[in-house]
C-alpha cells in the first residue's frame, strides 16, 4: 500500500509540475551561456541533489580539494564533514583508508564518478588505495547523507559520494607540486592542459606518485595515479574521453595490532611474521598488496534545445592484482596437497608463501534524458553493468617441498554480476516558488552468479536474483531568501556482497542470506546570510534485515556480516559557519546519534577443544537494544580560519569522536575510548608559487580509530578464544608542499 501511495504521489507531482510549465514559454536571457553550462553539467546533475532537493548534502569545491596534503586520501579529507569518521590502517593518510558515515561502513556508501559507480561490484567497497591522489583531478564532490537521490550501482545505505572530474580550462596551463614529510612521505604531481581551442578541442592530464614508509611496520606504499581527458565542445554537442589509472604496491596492514602490543610497540604489525630455524623472529619482505586498475570513460552529451538534453556514458574498468602472504606452520591439506617427504622425513606442516589473485572486467553504460526549465527539473535514467571477476590462489613456495608442482593453484572461483536499473526523478516549484516538490522512483534488477571453489574448498555454486523498487519523495519550503526547511522519505534496498554470501554458504545458510531494506526519514532546516550560515537536520534510518558486521574479519581483511532483523540509526546533525570578521571565520558541526539493534540473535563459532579445533554447531547469543558496532554517538568538528592577507591563511581544527564498540554485544571490554585530535594548516600563495605546511595530531595523542575482534567457544569448557586487531593512528607529523603553476 505504501509503495502504491508513493507512486501515485510521484505521478501527481509530475502532472502538477508539467501543468505549471505549460504556460511559461520564455527563453532564458543568456541563451548561449545557458546552453554551454547545461552541456558541461548534464552528466553531473543526473546523480546530484539540486539546490532545492530535500536531501541532506554538502559540496566540496575544487579550491578545498586542491588544498589537500599528500598524506590526505579522500576519506581523510572528508573527515571534517558531519557524521564522517575516517581512519587509516597504516596510521597515516596514505595506503588503506576507510570512512564511516553515520556509522555506516564503506560498503553502504555509494561512490560514483561522472555518474558511473566506482564501488567494486562484488565487495561493494571502494579501495581508495587503488585510486591514490584522486582529489587532484576532481572538480567537485557532493556528499549526500542518508539514502539520497537515485544513483547507479549498489544502493546507498548510509551516504552517496558524487564525484566529477576536471573540465577543460579556457587557457593552457602547467602545474607541478612536490612535497615531503614525516614517515619518509613524498609526492610529485604534474599536470598540463591545452585549454579549449577555437574548434572546441581540449586536453588535460595529471600524474602523481606518492610514497611513504607508513607509521606502523610494513605500512609502506608506492602509489601511482594518472588522469587524462580529451574533450570536444561544439554547438549542441559535447564529447569527453577520460582515462583514470591507479597502480599501487603497499604493505599488508589489515590485521591490525594485538591488544598486548599497543603499550609495548604501537608500530608493531604481525603481517609476515615467522621464526627461523635459529629461533629468531623474522618478517617476510614481500608481504604485499599489489593491484592495478584502469578506467576508460566515453561521455557524449547532446543539447536539443535550451531545456532538453541527452547524455550517454560508456565505461570499461579493468583490474588485476594479488595479495602475497607468508603463512607459518600451515597444513598441506589447506592447499589441497599431500604431506611431503623431504630427505626421508614426513612433514605434515610447513611455512609457505601464497598469492591470492584476482582479475576482473566491468562494463557499464548509462543514459540520461533531462528536461529543465525555470523551476522544473525532470530526469529519466537507464543504466546497466556487467561484472566478470576471477579469484584464484597460487602456491609460491614451501619450506619443505618434496614434489609440489611449480604451477600449483589450489582454488578458482568466478563471480558474474549483472545490474540493470532505471529511475525517474522530478522536481518543481509551485506556490510562487515557495514550495519545491521532489519525487524519485527507481527499479533495480541484480543477477549474481557464483561458481567454483573457494580457498577452503567450499563450493560456491549458487545464483541470486534480486528485484528492488525504491521510491523517494519530499518537499522543501522557502520561507524567504535566507531560510529553507525540508522533509523527505526514501525507501532503499541493498543486496548482500560476495563476502556476505560466501560466509553464509560456508555456515550452511546460503539460502538464508537476505537483502536489506531501509526507510529513511530526513527533516532539515537551513539558514544563510552573508556572514552566517546554520543548518540542522534530523534523520531516522529504520532497517529491516540490515547486514551488520560481527566484528570479525576474514584473512584478506573483509568484515564478516550477518542479517539483523530490526535495527535503526537515528540522530541530529548541526552545522554552522560564521564570518566573524573580514579575516576571521569559524566553522563547526556536531552529530548526535543513537544506533541500536532492537533485537537479534548473534551466532558465535564453537569448537570441540583448543587443540583440535573441530567445528561444532554455532552457539546462539541474544542481543536486545545493543549498540551497533563502530557507531559513535557523538562526532564533532570545530575549525577557525584566519586570513591576514589575501594570499596567506592559517587554520586550526579539532575532531572529536565518541566511544565506539567494535562488536555488537555492547561489552565495555570491546570498546574504543573517545578521542580528540587537533591539526593545523598554513597556505601562502605569491603569484604562481604556492607553499603549504600541514601539522597533524598536534598534541601527539595516542589513539586507536578502528578495531576488530573474533570470538570462539569450546565444548570442553576451555576459556573462550579471543583474537583482536587495533589500528593506532600516527602521532604528531608534518608535511611541506610546494607548488608552481604557469
Amino acid at each position: 500500500m505504501k509503495k502504491r501511495l508513493l507512486s501515485a504521489a510521484f505521478l501527481l507531482l509530475c502532472a502538477i509540475s508539467l501543468a505549471q510549465q505549460s504556460s511559461q514559454n520564455s527563453v532564458p536571457a543568456s541563451h548561449e551561456s545557458h546552453k554551454h553550462y547545461t552541456i558541461d553539467s548534464t552528466v553531473v546533475t543526473a546523480s546530484r541533489a539540486q539546490s532545492g532537493t530535500p536531501v541532506t548534502s554538502t559540496e566540496i569545491k575544487r579550491e578545498e580539494l586542491s588544498k589537500a596534503g599528500t598524506m590526505t586520501s579522500l576519506p581523510m579529507l572528508l573527515s571534517l564533514q558531519p557524521s564522517v569518521v575516517a581512519s587509516n590502517e597504516g596510521g597515516t593518510g596514505l595506503g588503506y583508508s576507510k570512512m564511516r558515515i553515520r556509522g555506516s561502513d564503506e560498503t553502504r556508501i555509494n561512490v560514483n564518478i561522472n555518474g558511473i559507480a566506482l564501488n567494486d561490484a562484488e565487495s561493494q567497497k571502494v579501495f581508495w588505495v587503488n585510486i591514490p591522489a584522486i582529489s587532484g583531478f576532481l572538480e567537485s564532490v557532493q556528499l549526500q547523507r542518508g539514502a539520497g537521490t537515485s544513483v547507479n550501482g549498489a544502493g546507498a545505505f548510509g551516504a552517496t559520494l558524487n564525484m566529477s572530474t576536471l573540465g577543460a580550462t579556457e587557457k593552457p596551463y602547467a602545474t607541478i607540486s612536490l612535497s615531503g614529510g614525516s614517515w619518509l612521505t613524498g609526492s610529485a604531481t604534474f599536470g598540463v592542459g591545452t585549454g579549449r581551442s577555437k574548434s572546441g578541442l581540449s586536453f588535460d592530464m595529471r600524474y602523481s606518485y606518492n610514497t611513504t614508509e607508513g607509521y606502523v611496520r610494513n605500512a609502506f606504499a608506492r602509489l601511482h595515479s594518472a588522469y587524462a581527458t580529451l574533450g570536444w565542445l561544439r554547438g549542441s554537442n559535447s564529447f569527453k574521453l577520460n582515462w583514470i589509472l591507479g597502480k599501487q604496491r603497499s604493505g599488508i596492514t589489515w590485521l591490525g595490532i594485538p591488544a598486548d602490543m599497543l603499550e609495548k610497540d604501537r608500530r608493531y604489525n604481525p603481517a609476515g611474521e615467522y621464526t627461523d630455524d635459529n629461533g629468531n623472529v623474522c618478517y617476510y619482505d614481500n608481504e604485499i598488496d599489489n593491484y592495478m586498475q584502469n578506467h576508460l570513460q566515453g561521455i557524449w552529451v547532446h543539447q536539443f534545445n535550451p531545456y532538453l538534453s541527452l547524455s550517454a556514458t560508456l565505461n570499461y574498468t579493468r583490474g588485476g592484482g594479488y595479495y602475497e602472504n607468508y603463512k607459518a606452520g600451515r597444513k598441506y591439506s589447506e592447499y589441497g596437497l599431500a604431506e611431503q617427504i623431504v630427505d626421508g622425513v614426513l612433514y605434515k606442516r610447513s611455512d609457505v608463501v601464497v598469492r591470492q589473485q584476482m582479475a576482473n572486467n566491468n562494463f557499464a553504460a548509462s543514459a540520461n534524458l533531462k528536461y529543465s526549465r525555470e523551476g522544473f527539473f525532470l530526469l529519466a535514467n537507464l543504466s546497466g553493468s556487467l561484472y566478470d571477476g576471477d579469484h584464484f590462489g597460487d602456491f609460491i613456495w614451501a619450506k619443505f617441498n618434496g614434489n609440489i608442482p611449480d604451477d600449483w593453484s589450489w582454488y578458482f572461483n568466478r563471480g558474474l554480476k549483472r545490474d540493470i536499473s532505471g529511475f525517474l526523478r522530478s522536481e518543481g516549484n509551485i506556490v510562487g516558488g515557495k514550495l519545491h516538490l521532489y519525487g524519485d522512483i527507481q527499479y533495480r534488477n541484480v543477477n549474481y552468479e557464483l561458481s567454483g571453489i573457494d580457498r577452503d574448498f567450499v563450493a560456491l555454486d549458487k545464483d541470486f536474483v534480486y528485484n528492488f523498487f525504491n521510491p523517494k519523495g519530499g518537499f522543501s519550503w522557502n520561507f524567504n531568501s535566507r531560510t529553507t526547511a525540508y522533509a523527505s522519505l526514501s525507501v532503499a534496498h541493498k543486496e548482500p556482497s560476495r563476502s556476505d554470501i560466501k560466509e553464509a554458504i560456508k555456515a550452511g545458510e546460503g539460502d538464508r542470506i537476505l537483502p536489506e531494506r531501509m526507510l529513511d526519514w530526513e527533516f532539515g532546516y537551513n539558514y544563510a546570510s552573508p556572514n552566517f550560515a546554520f543548518s540542522a537536520n534530523i534523520y531516522l534510518m529504520e532497517y529491516h534485515n540490515q547486514l551488520l558486521e560481527t566484528g570479525k574479519i576474514t584473512e584478506t581483511g573483509y568484515s564478516v556480516k550477518e542479517n539483523v532483523e530490526r535495527s535503526y540509526r537515528r540522530g541530529i546533525e548541526l552545522s554552522a559557519g560564521w564570518q566573524a570578521l573580514r579575516k576571521l571565520r569559524f566553522d563547526g558541526n556536531l552529530a548526535l546519534s543513537r544506533n541500536r539493534i532492537t533485537e537479534c540473535t548473534l551466532w558465535v563459532d564453537r569448537y570441540d577443544n583448543p587443540d583440535e579445533w573441530n567445528p561444532l554447531p554455532q552457539a546462539a547469543q541474544k542481543i536486545e537494544n545493543g549498540e551497533i558496532l563502530m557507531s559513535p554517538p557523538v562526532v564533532g568538528m570545530a575549525m577557525v580560519t584566519w586570513t591576514p592577507l589575501d594570499q596567506l591563511s592559517f587554520s586550526l581544527r579539532g575532531k572529536y569522536v565518541g566511544k565506539q564498540y567494535y562488536d555488537n554485544t555492547s561489552c565495555e571490554e570491546r570498546s574504543l575510548p573517545a578521542y580528540a585530535v587537533f591539526s593545523a594548516e598554513a597556505h601562502y600563495r605569491w603569484k604562481n608559487i604556492g607553499i603549504s605546511l600541514y601539522a597533524d595530531n598536534l598534541l601527539n595523542r595516542k589513539y586507536v580509530a578502528d578495531a576488530w575482534v573474533y570470538r570462539a567457544s569450546f565444548a570442553d569448557g576451555s576459556a573462550d578464544y579471543v583474537e583482536a586487531g587495533f589500528f593506532p593512528q600516527a602521532g604528531f607529523n608534518l608535511l611541506l608542499k610546494l607548488e608552481y603553476s604557469f
